[in-house]
């Protein structure tokens, strides 16, 4: 049976410093251009000034109205993150401004919701399926945690906790309360983390029963839809699978439906797992993790192959070309493996949380950092671009608010334990084996896999250092102050090296990164036939600009040929310098065609030499056709 008690602590973002050459920059714009361009467009949506409470809107009003509040709630955590690793006067000031317009929107009971408080507020808590009340609060409270955290203020978090109190006293098993939950998960995982915040355990109670209460007949959704007067079969999605209520959690099988509310509802799901010891939640997460992973997930770390429920389908089906596979939900798959990997520190969670960052993620935000992709196709005939804003805008403050935190990701630590899951250069100050450890860490990763860390202790102290060994590595090489260590990885996927740690031991650890063609399932019907190229944790994919003579989709590429050809070139002129990948390739010739439709006579094909940059970058450069997937 896996472990119900996490045996990991995260090291928190405000310890670790990122210093490097790839996740170093993305900070920097993110907090120059990323955090200042959301703030103007929630200005100029309106999200902000709704605080004001003195805005007009029609009903019934389109969905993206009712939830804009957890769109400013994200853009004051990705701020709150920001400001507690790089304080910025001016940032903090606007901050502290929006902060002050949410408080003062607070109803005298606590409630804390602009639309039901303007414009419907006879609806309140009328339709949880559909209105995100739930949903908003949550942000806002993940909000004002992370404000708490930045500012050393109470403010938010005094606000917020008096919401929880209200939906509290609102929601719940005893006689008079409603047993109702939200259609779109979120605020069980922000009640754990208010929870944690505040000490109050009525919050942890709450967020247990709305997740255990979850689908349990008589249905919630069925009743209140009742109540307000309205068939329940008349629901657009025809199942409550859309909002992960079609069975209590501990009955799913498969990870179906809308794929961020499953996401989200997962997290809390490990969370709870570890705070209520409860063994049936982390068997629940096991499992729909190897449904998920191994049977309903993008290469590129994207979830969700469909537009119409903005999640799964079944099991297989992983189309490129219209591969959904929302930004927001591979946010979503790192918030949860990485509560996974806490647990035991298994490598599986590392890996897929690793894919997400490294490609799923970063595909769905600009390198100039104010252009953002909602859907992140594995392909494109050149009419995919990324955009300044979108019309549901979740995505932006969502991707704000984990590459602000992302140096969170990289460590965690045990009473004599240090584990080390990504790579990085940078500095991080950790606390193990009753002393205090600074770690610095140099490295060209994810264009090199060799990796150096320095050890600064107070005095000397045993401990154990765990270095994950990824899935895609086939080799590596590790030494201590330069004698080589002979050390197998464990059944967790990590080297464990024990020793007495001195100050100024330097451990170098090398991993193998070749360029690999990976193959799907042959269940994957989209893409039988096909091969993706990946080089370390980084999936590869051609763009029209780099391979101008042809339409993408008529290069293929001998595998055994291209492996053995094919070269590595570092360009630190390119896309904020990036290795690319350059081989042999051959493209069908469309001369001789004309306007014939079909022939018995196949078409010619000519060598080429093809180029494939990261898929975290395309769309950077001209616009233009990409794709992931080649023939082979």
């Amino acid at each position: 049976m896996p472990n119900v008690q996490r045996s990991l602590q995260p090291v928190p973002f405000t310890q670790v410093q990122l210093t490097d050459g790839f996740w170093a920059p993305r900070q920097e714009t993110n907090r120059r251009v990323t955090l200042q361009h959301i703030h103007r467009k929630l200005q100029e949506t309106g999200r902000i000034a709704a605080f004001d409470l003195n805005f007009t809107r029609k009903v019934p009003s389109p969905i993206v109205e009712i939830f804009g509040d957890s769109d400013v709630a994200k853009w004051i955590e990705a701020v709150s993150y920001s400001l507690a690793t790089h304080p910025d006067p001016q940032l903090a000031q606007t901050l502290d401004g929006v902060v002050d317009k949410v408080i003062a929107a607070q109803q005298p009971d606590g409630y804390l919701n602009t639309h039901f408080i303007v414009v419907q507020p006879e609806m309140r808590w009328k339709n949880l399926r559909d209105w995100h009340e739930m949903y908003c609060a949550g942000h806002l409270m993940e909000g004002a945690v992370a404000h708490a955290q930045a500012t050393g203020q109470r403010k938010l978090l005094d606000a917020l906790a008096r919401y929880a109190d209200h939906i509290d006293a609102t929601f719940g098993p005893e006689p008079g309360k409603k047993r109702g939950y939200c259609g779109h998960p979120e605020i069980e995982l922000a009640l754990v983390r208010l929870y944690h915040a505040t000490g109050n355990p009525r919050y942890l109670k709450l967020a247990t029963f709305f997740v255990d209460e979850r689908g349990q007949q008589p249905h919630y959704f069925d009743i209140e839809a009742r109540e307000r007067g309205e068939d329940p079969a008349s629901f657009w999605a025809k199942t409550y699978e859309y909002c992960q209520a079609h069975v209590p959690i501990r009955q799913q099988d498969k990870v179906v439906g809308h794929a961020v509310r499953a996401m989200y509802l997962f997290s809390a799901v490990a969370d709870l797992a570890h705070e209520n010891n409860d063994p049936s939640l982390r068997e629940t997460c096991d499992r729909l993790w190897d449904n998920l992973i191994h049977r309903r997930m993008y290469i590129t770390g994207g979830i969700g192959p469909s537009r119409h429920n903005e999640g799964f389908t079944e099991d297989y089906d992983l189309p490129d070309e219209t591969a959904y596979a929302e930004t927001c939900a591979t946010i979503g798959l790192i918030f949860w493996n990485h509560r996974l990997l806490q647990f035991e520190g298994d490598r599986r969670f590392a890996d897929v949380m690793e894919r997400g960052l490294y490609n799923g993620f970063l595909s769905g935000v600009t390198l100039s950092g104010d252009r953002f992709l909602y859907e992140n196709p594995l392909s494109t005939n050149g009419s995919r671009h990324h955009e300044e804003w979108f019309y549901c805008p979740c995505c932006p403050p969502n991707v704000a608010r984990l590459l602000a935190s992302v140096g969170g990701y990289f460590y965690s630590t045990g009473a004599e334990d240090v584990w080390v899951h990504l790579f990085a250069s940078n500095h991080a100050s950790l606390e193990v084996a009753g002393t205090a450890l600074t770690l610095r860490e140099e490295t060209q990763y994810p264009w090199d896999g060799k990796v150096t860390l320095q050890m600064e202790l107070e005095r000397p102290a045993t401990f154990t250092l765990h270095l994950r060994v990824p899935e895609w590595c086939p080799g590596y090489r590790l030494s201590v102050n330069g004698k080589a260590l002979q050390v197998q990885p464990g059944p967790d996927g990590y080297l464990a090296v024990r020793r007495e740690w001195q100050s100024g031991d330097t451990v170098v650890y090398e991993m193998d990164m070749p360029v690999q063609l990976i193959w799907s399932n042959p269940a994957v019907r989209q893409l039988e036939g096909r091969v993706a190229i990946q080089r370390g944790p980084v999936v590869y994919c051609l763009e029209s600009v780099d391979n101008p003579t042809t339409p993408l989709d008529r290069i293929s590429i001998d595998p055994e040929g291209f492996l053995k050809a094919c070269t590595v070139e570092y360009r630190p002129d390119l896309l904020g310098g990036v290795a690319v990948i350059h081989g042999p390739g051959r493209a069908i010739e469309a001369e001789g065609w004309g306007e014939v439709l079909y022939r018995p006579e196949a078409p010619g094909e000519k060598e080429i030499t093809l180029t494939a940059v990261p898929y975290c970058t395309w769309d950077n450069r001209e616009p233009g056709e990409m794709r992931v997937w080649l023939r082979a």
